[in-house]
């Protein structure tokens, strides 16, 4: 079993185990705002409590209660909402680490954005993930924070800014990646900073016998409603790395910025309509046209497409051990050959209007840049060509294997490449 192989499982779990507790924190997120928003005075109903809710679910009839406050006496047992929150972004680290920080020179860095060296680029990825919570947190206990909707378009400045300044530093994958990864920071830790450390608060006055105090409850209320309107467009920009016509347009920071402004009209549509306010359909309009303006803004071809340079001295130590393994030669022109019709500036192939997730492999450098993907992709397994539709012969994928493992161990081309050899000195990982 060799480290890529590992490695990609890894990544399959971290994954998994990322959209399950993604799947947790979201559907509870968005069942207690529509159940505070629904929530209405009730006849009889004990000393504090603000509004109930009858819900029909499972073949169960449940009666649910909410204190402004706190109830009078503490009860006997008490369910935590937290440990999705904190699953969701610490798989979701997890995932930051084994994908971008691991595979760097990939998936993190741009040459042609900025040259940055591996350790810089990973600082400045925790870095801003720390600087966001830090600024955003400043500003909601200042003066300024004390009006809501202030407090809103302030955040939507620094999220706007914030797209544009990783666009900056970042490959554009990266860029949308971490600006998600940037607003779920602020999520989580509105969750484990604030918004649990406040309820704490209010159960240990319950338990000393003190009444608490109602500013806990006010604060932790405007955070979580802070959540509610991130929310979709986290889940945008963590899909967005899917999809070339996001994060690699010209306008990438500007995408992403509307996206916001998306999920601010498609969450005030429903959280109106929970609260029994109407439903105002205009935000679906507005919703539309933010969408059409995406569309249109992925259209607009970047003014440097193509200027890319092959000399070999602006090679990245990871393209430049590639390019010097045994077989490369070889590996080109398989890859040309058998991918480069779809993963290309114009792909030839019908249907294909974009280089599938932005990998293009149309010269040495990006079959060298690329040597990860296409190892595991075409090499362990057949994924692609899809369908094998341009018909890659299995000695094709061992020279592939061969070609890849050379390279991870450092190996120099030092002449031709003995395929038979290879395939006896490097098995592949489902021979017996």
């Amino acid at each position: 079993m060799d480290y890529t192989f590992f490695l990609e499982w890894v990544q399959f779990a971290v994954r998994w185990l990322h959209v399950i507790t993604a799947i947790a924190w979201i559907g509870s997120s968005f069942y207690f705002i529509a159940l505070d928003l629904g929530l209405v005075p009730e006849p009889g109903a004990p000393e504090g409590v603000h509004g109930a809710a009858w819900q029909v679910h499972g073949g169960g009839f449940y009666h649910i209660q909410k204190y402004l406050v706190a109830p009078a006496q503490m009860p006997d047992r008490l369910t935590w909402f937290k440990w999705e929150s904190y699953m969701t972004w610490l798989s979701g680290f997890a995932m930051l680490v084994v994908l971008y920080w691991t595979q760097a020179q990939f998936y993190l860095i741009d040459p042609r954005v900025m040259e940055l060296p591996v350790w810089g680029a990973i600082l400045i990825s925790i870095g801003s993930l720390a600087l966001g919570w830090l600024l955003y947190d400043l500003i909601c206990k200042s003066r300024f924070g004390e009006n809501n909707t202030r407090l809103m378009l302030g955040l939507y400045v620094i999220l706007v800014a914030m797209a544009w300044g990783y666009t900056q530093v970042f490959s554009g994958r990266a860029a949308l990646l971490h600006l998600g990864a940037f607003t779920a920071t602020i999520m989580t830790a509105n969750v484990f900073l604030i918004i649990i450390p406040n309820q704490k608060i209010v159960v240990a006055d319950l338990m000393a016998g003190r009444t608490p105090d109602p500013k806990y409850g006010k604060i932790a209320k405007q955070r979580s409603t802070h959540n509610n309107y991130l929310t979709l467009p986290v889940i945008f920009l963590m899909l967005s790395n899917h999809y070339p016509l996001a994060f690699a347009s010209a306008y990438n920071w500007l995408i992403a910025s509307l996206v916001f402004l998306m999920g601010v009209t498609i969450r005030h549509f429903f959280n109106t309509h929970h609260a029994h306010k109407g439903k105002p359909w205009w935000t679906w309009g507005a919703t539309a046209a933010l969408f059409i303006a995406i569309v249109w803004l992925s259209s607009i071809p970047k003014a440097d497409a193509g200027a890319d340079t092959e000399d070999s001295a602006m090679l990245t130590p990871f393209e430049q051990r590639f390019a010097a393994a045994p077989g490369f030669d070889e590996v080109s022109g398989i890859v040309m050959g058998r991918c480069s019709m779809c993963h290309a500036s114009e792909p030839g192939y019908e249907g294909i209007g974009h280089a599938p997730k932005n990998i293009k492999l149309e010269t040495p450098r990006e079959i060298a840049a690329a040597a990860r993907q296409i190892y595991v992709q075409a090499g362990l397994t057949d994924a692609m060509p899809p369908a094998n539709l341009s018909y890659m012969e299995p000695q094709e994928r061992a020279a592939i294997r061969a070609w890849f493992r050379a390279g991870e161990a450092g190996t120099q081309a030092a002449g031709p490449t003995d395929r038979a050899e290879a395939e006896i000195s490097v098995p592949h990982p489902d021979a017996s």
